[in-house]
C-alpha cells in the first residue's frame, strides 16, 4: 500500500478515519476499503438496508453553452441531443481506433450538462472533451464538489421525509434539492444494483452531509471493497479492469449505450470498428462465469474449454455475498460465449470446472 500522505484525500477523509476506515491507495486518493465491520457485512447491509460510500474521487464538470449536447457527440455514440431535462444517460468515451477511452454519466439539468467520469481517467476526459468544444461551449471542472452514493432498499424510506422531491424521481431521473439544507445535484442511481441516489454537495458541506445521511434509520457506512463486490454481482464493468482502450463496445456487451440514430449516422470515433463488428461479430465478447464450489477465481486467471486450450481470461472476479457463491466475468473466444457452455478457470495450476452464465447475478433492484 501506498504511503497515504502521498496521495490526495476527499473532503470526507477525516470522517473515514472517524469511523475506523481502513485507508488504501485508490486511482491516487486515500479512500476506505473498509470500515470495521467489514466487507462482508457492508456488502449485505447495503442489500438489506442502505449504505453510504463516498465516490469525491470521482472527476465531475459541467458542459455549458450553445450546442454543449451536440459537441459532446463529437467524442461519444450515446444519443446527447436526445436526453430530456431532469435525466441522466450512461455513455462511453471512444478512442478513433473503437476502444473505450473511459465510461461516464451525463445528465441535463435544463441549462447545463452535468458529467461524472472515473477517478483514474479525470484528467485525460475532460482533456479529450475539450479537445473537440467549438467556440461558445465551455467544460468547466467542479473540484470542489464532493459525491457520494446513498445504495439500498432502505436508502427510499430514509430519504423521503427529508428530500421528498428526491423520492419522487424514477430510476436515471436527476434533481436539484436540499438536504439538511445543503444544496444538492442528487440523480436516483448508482453503481450497486441496488435503488439509491449519487448526491453532488459543496466540498466543504460534504461531512456534514454524510453526519445527516448516516444518522438516518439503516443507513451505515461503506467502502471500496463493498462497491467492488456488489457492482460484480450486478454485473457492472469497472475501467481498467474491464473495459479499457483496447476493447470496443461490441466486444464489452455495451453496445446498448450506443443511440440509435447515432447508429444510423456513424459518425462518432471509432465507428468503422463497431459497425463491423456489429455486422460481422467479435473474436471474444465479455460473459459472466460461475465457478463449482466455493473457490473464487480472480482477475487474469485462464480460461480453458474442459481439459483443452485457453479461449479467454477473467478480468473480475471474486465472491459473491449475496450470491453465496464465486462469481466472474471476462471475455471468452465467441464461439464459446453461449449461457450454459461449460469451461474451466485454472485456479492455482488446478482446473475449476465452471459455466458461461447470464448477468446480472443478483438482479437488479432500481427504481423504474
Amino acid at each position: 500500500m501506498a504511503d497515504t500522505e502521498t496521495l490526495f484525500e476527499t473532503p470526507l477523509a477525516d470522517l473515514h478515519r472517524a469511523l475506523g476506515g481502513r485507508m488504501v491507495a485508490f486511482a491516487g486518493y486515500a479512500m476506505p476499503v473498509q470500515y470495521p465491520a467489514g466487507i462482508m457485512a457492508e456488502h449485505l447491509h447495503v442489500r438489506s438496508a442502505a449504505g453510504l460510500f463516498d465516490v469525491s474521487h470521482m472527476g465531475q464538470a459541467e458542459l455549458l453553452g450553445e450546442g454543449a449536447a451536440a459537441a459532446l457527440e463529437r467524442v461519444t455514440p450515446a444519443d446527447i441531443q436526445a436526453l430530456k431535462p431532469g435525466r441522466q444517460r450512461y455513455g462511453l468515451l471512444m478512442t478513433p481506433e473503437g476502444g473505450i477511452f473511459d465510461d461516464f454519466m451525463v445528465a441535463n439539468l435544463g441549462d447545463r450538462l452535468l458529467l461524472v467520469v472515473n477517478a483514474s481517467r479525470k484528467h485525460d476526459d475532460f482533456a479529450l472533451i475539450e479537445s473537440v468544444l467549438p467556440t461558445g461551449v465551455q467544460l468547466r471542472r467542479l473540484p470542489d464538489r464532493a459525491l457520494l452514493a446513498l445504495q439500498g432498499p432502505g436508502a427510499a424510506p430514509a430519504m423521503a421525509p427529508i428530500a421528498p422531491a428526491l423520492t419522487a424521481l424514477s430510476f436515471m431521473g436527476i434533481a436539484q434539492a436540499e438536504i439538511a439544507g445543503i444544496p444538492v445535484i442528487a440523480s436516483r442511481s448508482g453503481y450497486t444494483g441496488e435503488d439509491g441516489w449519487e448526491i453532488s454537495a459543496p466540498a466543504g458541506e460534504a461531512e456534514a452531509l454524510a453526519k445527516h445521511l448516516l444518522g438516518l434509520p439503516g443507513v451505515q457506512p461503506a467502502g471500496l471493497g463493498a462497491r467492488d463486490s456488489l457492482r460484480l454481482e450486478a454485473g457492472l464493468c469497472l475501467y481498467g479492469t474491464d473495459i479499457d482502450e483496447s476493447t470496443s463496445p461490441v466486444e464489452a456487451a455495451l453496445t446498448w449505450s450506443i443511440g440509435k440514430r447515432r447508429r444510423m449516422a456513424w459518425d462518432f470515433p471509432g465507428a468503422g470498428r463497431v459497425r463491423d463488428e456489429l455486422a460481422n461479430g467479435t473474436a471474444r465478447l465479455r460473459v459472466g462465469l460461475r465457478p463449482e464450489g466455493r473457490q473464487p477465481a480472480r482477475g487474469e486467471t485462464m480460461i480453458h474449454v474442459p481439459g483443452g486450450d485457453t479461449i479467454g481470461s477473467i478480468t473480475s472476479g471474486g465472491f459473491g455475498p449475496s450470491l453465496g457463491g464465486p462469481m466472474a466475468m471476462g471475455y471468452v473466444a465467441r464461439p464459446h460465449a453461449a449461457d450454459g457452455t461449460p469451461i474451466e478457470l485454472i485456479v492455482r495450476g488446478k482446473p475449476i470446472p465452471a459455466r458461461v452464465t447470464p448477468m446480472p447475478f443478483v438482479p437488479h433492484r432500481y427504481a423504474r
